[in-house]
């Protein structure tokens, strides 16, 4: 059997503890209700990806680059932010992470708008756009609430 050590040795180690779990515990983020949210969101996000988006293509499609560049960088950031580094954020629980879906969000955010825009605006031919697909709107105003919900994870830490 070991020696417990001298009552110094013991509140060092107790105290070099302490430290770690609070180093640890700084750099993760605490989610509560807001993780459920998100993690519907995200699902929401998928859904979207089944829905029209651009030129009647499917938002999975339109991943693929069927509907066009812009359309097609709002799908890639949308899913690639809000679906694949969320669910790393979600599990990992990292501060900075975290801060990654805030401002990656706010990226896709825009591109949202932008693919918006680019179908409803004239083409080369003068003709206007067919509009944006519901799918489209869904995962743009999905992404915005996302973003929303990240940054305000990301400034939670104290």
């Amino acid at each position: 059997m070991s020696e417990p050590g001298t009552p110094a040795e013991v509140d060092r180690r107790l105290s070099d503890e302490i430290d770690d779990a609070g180093r640890r515990a700084a750099r993760t983020v605490e989610l509560g209700r807001r993780g459920f949210t998100i993690s519907v969101l995200m699902f929401v996000l998928l859904v979207a990806q089944i829905l029209p988006w651009a030129q009647g293509r499917a938002g999975w499609e339109t991943l693929a680059g069927e509907a066009g560049g812009v359309p097609q960088l709002f799908a890639v950031t949308s899913t690639g932010v809000g679906v694949f580094i969320g669910a790393v954020a979600l599990v990992s629980r990292r501060w900075w992470v975290a801060w990654c879906c805030a401002a990656g969000g706010w990226f896709a955010s825009v591109d949202g708008l932008l693919a918006i825009w680019s179908q409803q605006s004239a083409h080369a031919s003068g003709a206007a756009g067919d509009g944006p697909g519901i799918g489209m709107i869904v995962a743009w105003i999905a992404t915005i609430v996302l973003a929303t919900l990240w940054m305000r994870t990301a400034f939670s830490r104290t």
